[in-house]
């Protein structure tokens, strides 16, 4: 199934070469023509990505400049975007404007958690979806999820005919009790859905590793005697591995990026059992480290969630870098840079709406608190 996809790395539209606010048209050709070049044909988008603009370069960037039968193109349906039903086919309608497109070949339901998914069972999403594909505007419907497994089990109890189940899996998240990968796909496993992998690396988490888990990936190529490999192509590697995967995302924003993930996935090896070892201990030095979990998503900032304008993914980026690699710099940027022209941490007036959109489900009010304590203290 889904042999369409004709290698299993996937380009996550999310993180876009930028200039300023805007996309960076020159760079993102460079980086399709270099990603159709190799052979890969799968992109993923979404109308929230980079606040609307990832659909919109997709169209000037892609869909104008290749066959639509020569690529893949994934988006999807955002609670944020409708209140009821008969507001869900205008939407729909307007993505495919948006993208140049007269039809998507995956249209998924976004973000799915139990609150979700209760939403949009109330308006009817999961069904007008269906009669999409019908009409042939859609060719395979699926969802994207971020809850716990028994949320999971109950939706695809309810819809069996969904085809594909796009979940976040990476080795940090494997065994974590607060994502549940291991169980999120096992779940996907037990039904026999395919599975498309978001956050391999993490928001970025596995790119830029403590020096400790550096070592641990540094000795074990020295030990193979193999050409050095980026800390993302462990990760990247890692989650395509599963049997169920049929495309891992990654999130690239230029074309250095585009070509090291091309370079180890045009032919695809799994990780071997001394490579599954090390990053089990790179998930130990992790595990060490007190990090806030957040993958970058920007959902919390994104559509005027926070009133005080608090970055708050930069912010726990800063923070956790100071407990990975200490020092100045993180206490800079933090105080210098990204809160220099909006909210710092202790501006949060704990009205929840960060949280209520979070797809990792965190205590961001709380972490806003340690973060405050830790990065704005005197001295």
């Amino acid at each position: 199934m889904f042999e369409e996809i004709h290698k299993k790395l996937g380009f996550g539209c999310m993180r876009l070469p930028m200039k300023g606010e805007e996309v960076d048209h020159e760079e993102f050709c460079r980086m399709v023509d270099h990603f159709m070049a190799e052979g890969f044909n799968y992109f993923d988008t979404a109308h929230g990505y980079i606040n609307g603009k990832s659909e919109t370069a997709i169209r000037e960037g892609l869909v104008k400049r290749y066959p639509r039968d020569s690529f893949l193109l994934t988006d999807k349906l955002t609670d944020t975007f409708f209140e009821t039903e008969e507001e869900i086919r205008p939407f729909f309608e307007k993505q495919l404007e948006w993208c140049g497109v007269e039809y998507f070949d995956f249209y998924l339901m976004h973000a799915q958690n139990a609150d979700h998914y209760r939403k949009f069972r109330r308006c009817h999403a999961y069904e007008q979806a269906l009669a999409l594909k019908e009409e042939g505007k859609v060719r395979h419907v699926g969802i994207s999820f971020h809850d716990k497994p028994e949320v999971l089990e109950q939706i695809l109890k309810d819809y069996p005919w969904i085809e594909i189940v796009q979940i976040q899996l990476n080795y940090l998240d494997f065994e974590d009790l607060s994502v549940e990968a291991r169980r999120v796909y096992e779940v996907c496993e037990k039904h026999d859905k395919p599975v498309i992998v978001m956050e391999p690396v993490k928001g970025g988490s596995l790119a830029v590793l403590p020096e400790k888990a550096q070592k641990i990936l540094e000795d074990l190529q020295e030990e193979e005697g193999k050409v050095p490999m980026s800390n993302a192509s462990y990760a990247i590697r890692y989650a395509a591995g599963f049997p169920k995967v049929v495309s891992v995302l990654s999130g690239m924003s230029s074309l250095s990026q585009m070509k090291d993930n091309v370079s180890y996935m045009k032919d695809f090896v799994p990780l071997n059992e001394k490579e599954r070892k090390a990053v089990e201990e790179v998930t130990k030095v992790f595990d060490e480290k007190d990090m806030i979990p957040c993958t970058g998503c920007r959902y919390c900032v994104e559509e005027n969630h926070c009133p005080k304008d608090i970055r708050i993914p930069d912010l726990f980026a800063s923070y956790n870098s100071k407990a990975i690699f200490g020092g100045w710099n993180a206490l800079f940027y933090y105080r210098e840079v990204i809160s220099a022209n909006s909210g710092k941490a202790s501006d949060c007036i704990q009205c929840g709406k960060c949280e209520k959109v979070c797809p990792q489900h965190l205590p961001i009010r709380e972490y806003l608190k340690e973060t405050a304590q830790i990065m704005e203290k005197k001295g």
